[in-house]
């Protein structure tokens, strides 16, 4: 364990005091025992104050969860050199991170804006912190939407014999730009189990969710002929199962019979937009941990 010293303290009277970060520490084991102190422990030790500690132990898989921000004069090298031995005897998967740091993003998108342009106004007021080079749709339709925000646009075609260029052009910008996440932002094509597993959890989707489930065509039409009750959206982690992914966020709004198709279509793109903010919200923040087929959202 590195016995670090105490950082020195931010007064007037010490003008060359460092500056304190906060870092965030997420750590998934499993579970045993003291976990929570060995981790607290390190922290401590790397002259860390703990602001925000979370943690949750799975007892379907015997795992344990932990997200922690500290606030320390510390760089990363003396924060890992207190943290390593813990991690290591704990045989953990573990991330640490400058908590204002924003997640860059690449962004996916078709013809439908609504949830693009919620992620964009968020980014651009401060309150979704993550950072996108680009949007990158397989229609021009949005690239006035992008340029608005100031964000680069690229657009191709996706036909059967070009979809495998589309995806080795997502992978090139993914490298390109150290993404660390990809958002499917009503990106209306299918991806192949070859780029669901490169970007295996670090690619959400969005989809509409009725009561019952409407596929195909014209769903909110459906749902309006059905007469559904209940209008929701849910953003998930993209993985080969179409909409099967691990669920991050969930939301739901009461409708009647008085809704029209078009007032049904206007609410479910408030819901989407809504929910896949949310769960990209959570990810930045890394709120978000997979437990098998499973998440764990400290919120």
């Amino acid at each position: 364990m590195n016995n670090a010293q105490p950082p020195q303290q931010n007064t007037p009277g010490n003008p060359e005091a460092v500056q304190e970060e906060t870092w965030v520490l997420t750590v998934s084991c499993n579970d045993r025992p003291g976990t929570v102190h060995a981790v607290s422990g390190a922290c401590v030790a790397a002259g860390g104050n703990i602001t925000e500690s979370q943690q949750f132990t799975s007892q379907d898989s015997g795992r344990f969860f932990m997200r922690v921000t500290v606030d320390t004069a510390l760089d990363r090298a003396g924060i890992e050199s207190a943290l390593a031995p813990v991690v290591e005897d704990l045989q953990a998967e573990w991330l640490l991170d400058v908590a204002s740091r924003p997640t860059r993003t690449l962004v996916l998108a078709s013809k439908a804006g609504h949830c693009l342009n919620d992620l964009l106004f968020r980014q651009r007021s401060g309150h979704l912190n993550i950072e996108i080079p680009m949007v990158l749709s397989n229609h021009p339709t949005l690239a006035d939407l992008a340029g608005f925000y100031g964000i680069d646009f690229e657009h191709q075609a996706v036909l059967p014999e070009t979809k495998a260029d589309f995806e080795a052009r997502i992978l090139e910008l993914v490298d390109e730009h150290d993404i660390e996440l990809v958002v499917l932002a009503r990106y209306m094509q299918i991806l192949s189990p070859e780029l669901c597993e490169a970007l295996a959890g670090r690619a959400i989707n969005i989809h509409h969710s009725f009561l019952p489930g409407f596929k195909g065509a014209n769903p909110y039409r459906q749902a309006h002929e059905r007469g559904v009750k209940l209008i929701g959206a849910t953003a998930h982690f993209v993985t080969s199962d179409l909409d099967e992914g691990p669920i991050i966020e969930q939301n739901v709004v009461r409708v009647d019979h008085s809704r029209t198709v078009p007032e049904l279509v206007a609410i479910g793109q408030d819901e989407e937009s809504r929910t896949l903010t949310e769960a990209v919200k959570l990810f930045a923040e890394k709120r978000v941990f997979l437990d098998g087929h499973r998440t764990v959202i400290f919120r």
